[in-house]
């Protein structure tokens, strides 16, 4: 574990070789089973609601029935996640030559919303638990093996992939130190390639 600035980094983060590979996974992080949905700031809440009746037209049927039936999102206070649609798929979620895509990151790129999406799902394979300081950890799943294989293939870091994410989160000073505790803790440890 290393820290930076209110932070603390599993060894992971600063070793990994990591770059998303849409084409090969379709998009799995957005349709893991499990039940729940993408975790959710309390704040961002409102982002949804606010966007929901830009990016609807979008949709699925079965996604808007789910949305119809069950809400835009689920849980309680400092546990609200997005709802899925068959234990699964993300809400939010289209499909796209068989790839899955969110709804509100097309919107964004679009111009017709000023929110990407929910952090959560933007720091992705990377995860906060609360507290303080807060804990970042990388969370590892086989649907994310052909990210690993095209970072290792490229030599991307992790941390260097999740620049957009990680300076929306937490600021370009503290991803300055951030970037700076990488490149430390790689020049001391061996890289990590897992499988």
């Amino acid at each position: 574990m290393s820290e930076t600035k209110n932070t603390i980094l599993d060894d992971y983060i600063p070793r990994l070789k990591f770059a998303c590979n849409i084409p090969a996974c379709k998009g799995a992080c957005c349709t893991l089973a499990g039940g729940t949905g993408a975790p959710l700031k309390d704040s961002e809440l409102e982002q949804i609601d606010r966007a929901f009746p830009i990016i609807k037209s979008m949709l699925p049927a079965e996604h808007l029935n789910t949305i119809s039936q069950y809400g835009l999102t689920e849980g309680k206070p400092g546990s609200y996640t997005t709802m899925c649609y068959d234990s699964h798929a993300c809400v939010f979620v289209f499909y796209e030559h068989g790839i899955a895509r969110c709804a509100f990151e097309k919107a964004f790129g679009e111009g017709k919303l000023q929110w990407k999406k929910p952090i959560s799902c933007h720091l992705f394979p990377i995860r906060v638990s609360a507290g303080d300081p807060e804990r970042l950890r990388y969370e590892k799943i086989d649907e994310c093996s052909a990210a690993l294989d095209r970072g290792q293939h490229e030599n991307i870091f992790l941390s260097t992939f999740l620049r957009e994410p990680l300076v929306r989160a937490y600021g370009l000073a503290w991803y300055e130190e951030f970037q700076r505790a990488c490149n430390e803790d790689r020049d001391k440890q061996k890289i990590y390639k897992l499988f």
